[in-house]
């Protein structure tokens, strides 16, 4: 818990509670109610019980921020929290939304205008689907997006996909149906054109799924395209006004902390201790320092889990995780760049591809986007790539170089611009990588031990979010595991994603009854499917 400092100012409701003056400058305090008051306060914590969490970003501060809240003992280690990833927010991310309502911060941008260039120029433009009339889904989506190179012909070919979008309900059946193939084989099975697949399809997944799309599972593509393009509006995306860190994390700490949640820094865990009679985890270890705790949630990236699954002689007893020592990560390379001059962006966010295959990147205007450089008189600029494995053993320099080089193909205003100061970020297999079969070895909420919960963008689950609102759903409702299990405090409200539109939900019927009908003739089962 944090430490309590003795003093005027701490002990004011205390005393007030004892008819003391709210006035009270110095008076001379019983030593022997101090001894009470500590000995009072250390049997009330000892009374609650103990939750360990491992990790701190959406998911693991999601799982703390509720269970706190509940009055449970809640200890974050590893807390350095960091946002890597998809930077926007798009509109079906409501608990994100209702979460930051309920602190009371407005960390969020209006909606963005977003774009898509290629190495020939502006593909395409998307505005802001909410304030248009609302068609028929996909039929919005298709119709008012600005295509400038595309033709007709090549978007219509998008349609026939919809077949797979409605067989897709995220059911378990249907991940393990559509995760052995890749998102390529997906979109040339429904008839996708080439063009369309290069040009609009593969950029999107190459910064929606982090690789490029002959690397990507086709049941991790459609749970992407599911959840933003149910609804015309879910397209629709927000931005941070500054670093996640800044804008949400920090208050969101700071609020925690009053509420007796203990974030810490550099505690790295090394191990775990084992309870042979309950069966449980009774202590998470970090190096010399042990932390008692009655459940624990693990809710870190893959790449972590991997190395404490190979460190831990209690986490590899068992099947699940071991499993997980199959699952891969992908690098990020993040380059925020001051130019010299301003340069004219026409939108604030965009997806850039067309240059390499093997990685896409997206470009924010900082100007735009950011507070702190509303005012700048230069262009401020950051590029994120993914997938980016030739770029992490470059020098800063170099990427600058293919940086400005892209920017200059994108829009030719970046030729005439010199690059003053640079922030280049390294960030080694730090997301997740959904490659084809991947379903088969990713965790669920709950683990073979009775108390040990887990969370991320990873772990399989039913709710259908994606990205960040994932991980945060995750993290409620690994809290709300913990709750059931030590059987103390309310469960979370999880808001769930919007229903299907009623076409949809029709087509969903018919393609449900068609598959059972399906699965009950003779030998349905013998071709490989």
């Amino acid at each position: 818990m944090l430490a309590c400092s003795w003093s005027v100012t701490s002990l004011a409701p205390y005393l007030s509670n004892r008819r003391y003056g709210t006035g009270f400058c110095c008076k001379a305090i019983d030593l022997q109610s101090h001894a009470n008051g500590d000995q009072d306060n250390e049997i009330k914590k000892k009374k609650k019980k103990k939750v360990v969490i491992v990790g701190s970003g959406w998911a693991g501060l999601g799982a703390a921020h509720h269970l706190c809240n509940q009055g449970f003992d809640v200890t974050v280690l590893e807390g350095s929290p960091e946002d890597v990833g998809i930077r926007g927010y798009w509109y079906p991310h409501r608990n994100i939304f209702s979460l930051v309502d309920e602190l009371g911060i407005k960390p969020f941008t209006n909606w963005i205008k977003s774009a898509q260039y290629s190495g020939e120029g502006l593909e395409v433009e998307f505005p802001i689907f909410q304030d248009l009339p609302q068609l028929p889904t996909p039929l919005g989506t298709l119709y008012y997006s600005q295509f400038t190179r595309l033709p007709l012909f090549d978007r219509l070919t998008s349609l026939p996909l919809l077949a797979a979008v409605v067989d897709f309900d995220n059911t378990d059946t249907a991940w393990k149906k559509y995760d052995s193939i890749t998102a390529r084989e997906l979109f040339k099975q429904f008839g996708c054109s080439e063009r369309l697949y290069r040009d609009v399809f593969g950029p999107l997944l190459q910064v929606g799924l982090f690789a490029p799309a002959e690397q990507c599972s086709a049941a991790a593509t459609l749970g992407v395209l599911v959840y933003i393009l149910s609804h015309q509006k879910d397209f629709d995306m927000v931005w941070c006004r500054g670093t996640v860190k800044e804008k949400i994390f920090e208050p969101w700490i700071d609020f925690m902390r009053t509420k007796g949640c203990e974030i810490l820094e550099g505690r790295r865990v090394t191990d775990f201790s084992f309870n042979e009679e309950t069966s449980c985890i009774s202590e998470v270890i970090c190096g010399r320092e042990s932390y008692n705790a009655d459940a624990v949630i693990l809710a870190v990236g893959i790449a972590r889990l991997q190395e404490l699954i190979k460190n831990s002689a209690v986490l590899r007893t068992r099947e699940e995780f071991l499993k997980v020592l199959n699952l891969a990560s992908i690098d990020v390379v993040t380059v925020k760049l001051h130019l010299d001059r301003k340069v004219k962006i026409p939108n604030a966010s965009n997806v850039c591809s067309g240059f390499d295959d093997s990685f896409g990147w997206t470009l924010f205007d900082l100007n735009v986007i950011h507070d702190e450089h509303k005012d700048d008189p230069v262009t401020v600029i950051q590029a994120d790539f993914y997938h980016s494995n030739e770029f992490l053993p470059l020098k800063d320099e170099d990427i600058v170089a293919k940086v400005m080089s892209y920017l200059s193909k994108c829009i030719k205003d970046f030729e005439s611009a010199s690059v003053v100061d640079k922030e280049i970020g390294r960030l080694p297999q730090s997301l997740t990588h959904f490659f084809p079969g991947s379903y088969k070895y990713m965790m669920r909420g709950a683990t073979s031990f009775s108390n040990v919960f887990m969370a991320g963008d990873w772990i399989i689950n039913r709710h259908g979010s994606w990205s960040q609102e994932k991980s945060y759903v995750t993290g409620l409702e690994a809290a709300n595991r913990v709750v059931d299990y030590l059987e103390e405090g309310s469960f979370a409200k999880i808001i769930p994603v919007e229903e299907d539109e009623p076409h949809i939900e029709a087509l969903r019927i018919l393609n449900r009854r068609f598959n059972e009908f399906r699965d009950q003739v003779p030998l349905s089962n013998f071709l490989l499917q």
